[in-house]
């Protein structure tokens, strides 16, 4: 079940790592990263009320520690997604999601360093063919080829996106409902928590910024939903599996991001990209045996 949604949330997320793109050409860097969950709260509400009119479950209880996961969880993903924006004007479209997908690499590391994560050696290996394939379909071909700032923004995103995901898993079992109630209410506190807190800032700081989305609703749209169901995906993924192994078998986003290059953004692929893309296969076998 962990995998269904794992591919789920990686094709949702490819698209609306596009949709974000497109707008990031007219809307600065907040903006972009508003779009992201201004319209998903409904949606979020609305899946919710769908699991309870499905099936009866037991409403939670609330704790301080809930609220701090999901607290730091939003705050650093808003970080995160920033971040990835960021990217998105330093390099090409596969490049800057390919740095940001570090993210399993850190996910692995923290998560078993500060969170209780257990991986065996064959997860570890997993993670490690993940992380070479992603560098070789970023499409750097040398190390030099990338300014320092855009090596560091790159692994920054990783590591806040990292971090966003172990603290939304430790959110879903500090719930103890049953699968999928936990990582639905995770879901539409995290993206509410999302939503108040940039467009607080932006009603008092820039409220030009959300004048330039209300004037582009097609694209903002497009981009809450997209990444609405893709949070969904991943959300609920992490509820039921380990966040290095769930974030391994996502890179397959990555396959996805590149037909979005070739198709949609007019860019051309390397020979090594066929490797890389053979390596994510391997990489994402690996982590379902693990």
């Amino acid at each position: 079940m962990w995998i269904l949604f794992t591919l789920l949330a990686a094709s949702m997320q490819a698209v609306r790592n596009a949709c974000q793109k497109e707008l990031s050409k007219e809307v600065s860097v907040l903006g972009v990263t508003l779009a992201r969950f201004i319209y998903a709260s409904p949606l979020a509400a609305l899946y919710l009320l769908g699991l309870y009119q499905y099936q009866a479950a037991a409403l939670p209880v609330f704790s301080g520690s809930f609220a701090g996961y999901v607290l730091a969880a939003s705050v650093m993903q808003i970080l995160a997604t920033a971040l990835m924006v960021v990217l998105f004007k330093q390099k090409n479209y596969a490049i800057g999601v390919g740095l940001a997908k570090s993210e399993a690499i850190f996910a692995a590391v923290l998560g078993v360093l500060f969170f209780a994560s257990v991986l065996s050696p064959l997860g570890w290996i997993g993670v490690g063919v993940g992380a070479i394939a992603v560098f070789l379909l970023s499409g750097v071909r040398n190390l030099n080829e990338l300014p320092l700032k855009t090596v560091a923004i790159g692994a920054a995103s990783g590591a806040a996106f990292a971090l966003t995901s172990l603290w939304i898993r430790e959110a879903s079992l500090a719930l103890g409902l049953p699968f999928p109630y936990g990582a639905a209410w995770v879901l539409l506190f995290v993206i509410s928590c999302q939503t108040l807190l940039l467009l607080g800032y932006l009603l008092i700081r820039d409220r030009a910024v959300l004048v330039a989305l209300w004037q582009r609703p097609r694209l903002t749209l497009l981009t809450s939903f997209f990444s609405c169901i893709g949070s969904l995906g991943w959300f609920t993924a992490m509820s039921l599996e380990s966040v290095p192994l769930v974030k391994t078998l996502g890179q397959v986003e990555v396959l996805f991001t590149l037909l979005i290059s070739v198709f949609w953004f007019k860019e051309k692929l390397k020979r090594t990209d066929l490797l890389g893309l053979a390596l994510v296969v391997l990489a994402a076998v690996l982590v379902m045996w693990a």
